[in-house]
């Protein structure tokens, strides 16, 4: 293996590490990934790269709430042919990672502004690069691939192909708490970027008054209660013996319980007119382990109340995505601004693709941004209430 080679994967023991976010977000995650101690290397639409150890493997999986999966990075080259896309797959050093007995596959390829475009093509090259590079360490033709899942991502950008191994395995927003979802659910790690977004700390109340299966509430306890989203789950890496040693992850894992922070108190709520899809989220935040510092309640939106000051709204409100479903939304919204406008110094952030929401609600935001929830082109409109005034001493 050549110097160069070694040093595309690791260099003093720090590899490079991609993590993929909604579009429009990378800033939140970037500032989690620096928050963890981690040196940022580059912030591209989608996705953030930064250097770390192999521990980082570990506590960016456990630790960081809005990177939809944590990506080691194998290498990048130029190709604009499958030849040499092959050749400059085959020249990585996939020996370093990969065990004889590893089951290895491209689990996705995408391409932007590239020669190259087929996705299925992509994927059926790098994995016969791959196999041509371990028959070379391992001396044998055929590998029974029987061990340890290594998914592989491949990213071709204007002819520059990323390659990584997938160390998450399943996606990040899989935090194994949301059993119950109902209908047009935000994903976890989409709700935690957005509230990360607002000035919403633990000790100001939240009140999401169209819940569903409670993402937004459940999100926000876990941010104010410090519990980390990976706690109660594994990853693809941590049966990955040549790159992570298990204490590395047994480590991350009590750092994760150590950090917890146990008297805390909120006050957090979430609605819906839904009796059962309430009963949906108060089992999710009971297996999310924050039952206790949620309420949810089934109530419709015009009977929004509440007696404090600077409250925050935070909320995902029907798109009228159907036909039949778009008509009723200028009563809605307007119903939104009438419950929202009742509030003393409140603030409001609504994610939503509907264009009119401002002309109903009754208010311009202060601020709007662009944002892709799945395919659906979004935005988070964001009505911004008073600080509260400081407290004395």
């Amino acid at each position: 293996m050549s110097k160069s080679e070694d040093k595309d994967l690791s260099e003093k023991n720090l590899f490079e590490l991609i993590a993929p976010c909604h579009f429009g977000l990378e800033a939140v995650l970037k500032r989690e990934i620096v928050d963890l101690g981690y040196e940022i290397v580059s912030v591209e639409d989608g996705r953030v790269t930064f250097r770390g150890d192999a521990g980082a493997i570990c506590r960016a999986n456990i630790f960081i709430r809005t990177a939809e999966r944590i990506l080691l990075k194998m290498g990048s080259f130029t190709a604009s042919s499958f030849d040499a896309l092959f050749e400059g797959t085959k020249a990585l050093p996939w020996e370093m990672v990969l065990p004889r007995d590893a089951r290895f596959w491209v689990t996705k390829a995408t391409t932007n502004q590239s020669t190259l475009f087929s996705g299925s093509a992509i994927q059926s090259i790098v994995k016969k690069a791959i196999v041509e590079r371990m028959k070379l360490t391992y001396h044998v033709n055929h590998f029974d691939e029987d061990g340890d899942d290594y998914p592989i991502r491949v990213f071709i950008r204007k002819d520059q192909v990323s390659i990584g191994l997938d160390t998450s395995g399943t996606s990040l927003h899989k935090r194994g708490y949301r059993k119950l979802v109902g209908k047009a659910p935000i994903s976890e790690t989409l709700a935690a970027a957005l509230l990360m977004l607002t000035p919403w700390n633990k000790d100001r109340v939240l009140v999401d008054p169209f819940c569903g299966s409670g993402t937004f509430p459940i999100e926000a306890a876990m941010i104010g209660a410090n519990i980390a989203p990976g706690i109660d789950r594994d990853f693809a890496a941590s049966a990955w013996g040549k790159i992570a040693d298990k204490k590395l992850w047994y480590a991350a894992y009590d750092e994760a319980r150590d950090s917890i922070l146990k008297d805390v108190e909120m006050n957090i709520q979430g609605y819906d007119m839904d009796p059962e899809i309430v009963k949906c989220a108060m089992a999710n935040a009971k297996d999310a382990g924050v039952d206790r510092y949620v309420h949810f309640q089934a109530r419709e939106v015009k009977d929004l109340r509440h007696p404090k000051h600077y409250g925050f709204i935070v909320t995902n409100p029907p798109y009228g995505e159907r036909l039949e479903e778009k008509a009723a939304l200028p009563a809605l919204y307007r119903t939104i601004g009438e419950s929202f406008a009742r509030l003393s110094d409140w603030s409001m952030y609504l994610i939503t693709s509907y264009e009119d929401a401002e002309k109903y609600v009754g208010r311009k935001a202060d601020k709007n941004r662009k944002i892709y929830n799945g395919m659906i082109k979004s935005y988070f409109y964001q009505f911004m209430g008073p600080k509260p005034p400081k407290k004395n001493g």
